[in-house]
């Protein structure tokens, strides 16, 4: 149901006052004490000011009960099969039941439940019925005066998040390797916990694995060596003692190695990987001051990166402590960093303030896109921020394209993901779109005015779920303060509730790529030759702007010419060669195919993956059988997440 614009504001601030009321009276429900074992977070707001998911509202995508009963820390020990591709051992969930509650449901996705205890005893649970995205709800009944309950479970080899690699697969091809990926709902494959980005929780770990290897999870890491486990294993202490939605709870297993990159920054990679890594992200701790000095201070104590094998699905993930990252950002020349700064932003954005479900999406993500350009720029300048800022308005025209056009529902920001797995709307639509309204924002109050508010509007909500109504409502209160014209200007309904692009959106225009506009126009019709193409010194956003300004239809002559003087079948940095094969594919250059098929088997990020996919089948007979054929042999090393969104364009 939709309100026209002034009845949804009063909804919006009425429902925080409700909070701030019911949170006073300590209703059910309300979790009123700093987490198990933690001290009150650094500027943690009021206990007033808090807001849960249970007040927010049910999560469609979680079968969790939380105003019954709600999970507050999730303690596991297990144990790291690499055999049978499997995590057994227990969970011990700390709960919170409200008064009357009966019952405690959980999320669980092909996980193996052998036994559930409460204070030593059986409990009586069920499985229900399973569902292709949900995965099965785990009901369990509980006594009176319950407060935790243990589970002794294990995964499933197929688990959704967990991807086992061969140690061919990896860059060492000594060892194999485990690492998780949570967002947006497969933490439920491998933690029975309830696992909705509202229900925050604390955790604790202990991970018991071959002895060769090392373990790394996205908390503050207890044992720097394991600790003797019985011949040929080690175990591995972790906690996370700030409440964090769990799809934020992450590990990995394999040859690890770790190098200092500052005092609270370093790198995890495997050994041959790390000079590399290291040297690339140089710049950490420099980014971390940047963006505190931007918005406030850094509450997760260290910030690390684990450069994982190339199968990782994504550019990076932001798990707290520790962002997952993809060896594709290590071009050599630093100039894909720009993905560190946005996996480093949300530890305010999406880590500190997280969408309460996964229809507000963009809360996490427009926000960091907003946050990574500004630190772009204070570190790096306003030329390399506005090229930066000129691609994702690209990537935004391009995104409204292919989710239904200007009246495309899916163009909102706000989306209805009803009956939807929430990957299928991961789209530029919520990064690009949401960065431009805050970017509209901040040209619209002025710069000052607005940091002052969005620093404030972090403190305010630190530790919390969000959703639209009650940013919204944030905004009107504390930065309009009722100026009527103002609201007028900022559209701010338009932006969050319609689709398409909004009147008062500003298109930035980068100088650089002006001019590369100009040589790929010049390129295109013969007025230069490659070689009279100057592009000495050009970034790598240069370049990708050069290669998707050309036109689709190059001759076989003109893709030939590119080739032979710049060499781009054999770059080593992918978002050019992305570019290129997009290219290259769209005017069926053969002698692309074999740097193709190399890109496609030898990494696993579906940003490059299924673009090219689709792109070879929508070129039929020559495309299609290149498709298929490449992806028999990759698929094997691809992600469930990449291998899902692949399977329905390749074997349609």
């Amino acid at each position: 149901m939709r309100f026209i614009p002034a009845v949804r504001v009063a909804i919006a601030i009425a429902a925080a006052a409700a909070l701030a009321a019911c949170a006073s009276m300590k209703l059910p429900g309300f979790l009123h004490l700093p987490a198990r074992g933690a001290a009150q977070p650094v500027d943690q707001p009021p206990q007033a000011m808090q807001q849960t998911q249970e007040a927010l509202g049910p999560d469609a995508h979680s079968y969790a009960r939380p105003a019954e009963a709600r999970v507050t820390h999730v303690g596991l020990d297990l144990k790291v099969d690499f055999e049978r591709k499997v995590l057994s051992g227990r969970a011990t969930l700390d709960i919170r039941v409200a008064p009357g509650g009966r019952q405690l449901v959980l999320d669980t996705k092909g996980l193996f439940i052998e036994h559930v205890t409460i204070a030593g005893r059986e409990a009586p649970h069920v499985l229900g019925a399973a569902d292709p995205i949900l995965g099965q709800p785990l009901t369990i009944d509980l006594p009176a005066g319950a407060r935790q309950v243990v589970i002794e479970y294990e995964t499933s080899p197929s688990a959704g998040a967990l991807q086992w690699l061969s140690p061919e697969q990896t860059a060492g091809k000594v060892q194999p390797y485990l690492f998780s990926q949570g967002e947006s709902i497969l933490t439920r494959s491998w933690v029975p916990t309830q696992d909705s980005p509202g229900i925050r929780q604390t955790w604790s770990a202990r991970i018991t694995a071959p002895a060769a290897l090392r373990a790394v999870m996205s908390g503050r890491h207890l044992t720097s060596d394991g600790e003797a486990a019985g011949a040929g294993w080690k175990a591995w202490r972790f906690d996370m003692d700030k409440p964090v939605p769990p799809y934020l709870i992450a590990i990995a297993v394999g040859d690890i190695a770790f190098q200092s990159t500052g005092p609270r920054t370093g790198v995890y990679a495997e050994p041959s990987v790390l000079p590399l890594a290291a040297s690339e992200l140089v710049d950490m701790g420099k980014m971390v001051d940047a963006a505190e000095a931007l918005f406030g201070p850094y509450r997760w104590d260290r910030y690390d990166v684990l450069i994982l094998p190339p199968s990782f699905p994504y550019g990076g993930m932001e798990n707290p402590t520790l962002t997952f990252a993809t060896p594709t950002i290590l071009a050599g020349d630093r100039s894909l960093v720009s993905l560190i700064a946005h996996e480093l932003a949300h530890s305010w954005s999406g880590n500190l303030v997280t969408n309460a479900n996964w229809n507000d999406f963009w809360l996490n993500e427009g926000v960091t896109d907003y946050f990574e350009n500004r630190i772009m720029e204070k570190l790096y300048g306003t030329t390399r921020a506005t090229m930066l800022e000129t691609q994702g308005w690209q990537g935004w025209m391009e995104a409204i394209q292919d989710n239904g056009g200007l009246t495309g529902p899916d163009t909102r920001l706000q989306v209805d993901l009803a009956g939807r797995d929430p990957d299928e709307v991961d789209t530029s639509i919520a990064y690009a779109k949401g960065s431009f309204f805050l970017r509209t924002v901040e040209l619209t109050v002025g710069r000052e005015r607005f940091d002052a508010w969005l620093r404030s509007y972090f403190d305010r909500h630190a530790f919390q779920p969000m959703t639209s109504e009650v940013f919204l409502a944030d905004l009107r209160e504390n930065l309009i303060k009722g100026d009527a014209a103002l609201e007028a200007r900022l559209q701010l309904d338009t932006w969050v509730y319609q689709p398409g692009i909004p009147s008062n959106a500003v298109e930035p225009t980068s100088t650089l790529f002006v001019t590369v506009d100009a040589m790929a126009s010049k390129f295109a019709n013969n007025l230069t030759t490659a070689s009279g193409i100057y592009t000495d010194g050009w970034s790598t956003q240069e370049w990708q702007r050069f290669l998707s300004a050309l036109p689709k239809d190059m001759s076989r002559a003109k893709l030939d010419e590119l080739e032979r003087t710049f060499h781009f079948n054999e770059t080593g940095n992918s978002e050019i060669r992305f570019q290129w094969l997009k290219l290259a594919i769209a005017g069926r250059y053969d002698p692309a195919v074999p740097s193709l098929e190399q890109f496609l088997t030898s990494q696993g990020r579906r940003k490059f993956v299924t673009p090219l996919y689709s792109d070879l089948m929508a070129q039929g007979d020559w495309g299609r059988p290149i498709a298929q054929r490449i992806y028999a042999r990759a698929r094997p090393g691809y992600h469930p997440v990449t291998a899902n969104a692949a399977d329905a364009i390749v074997l349609k």
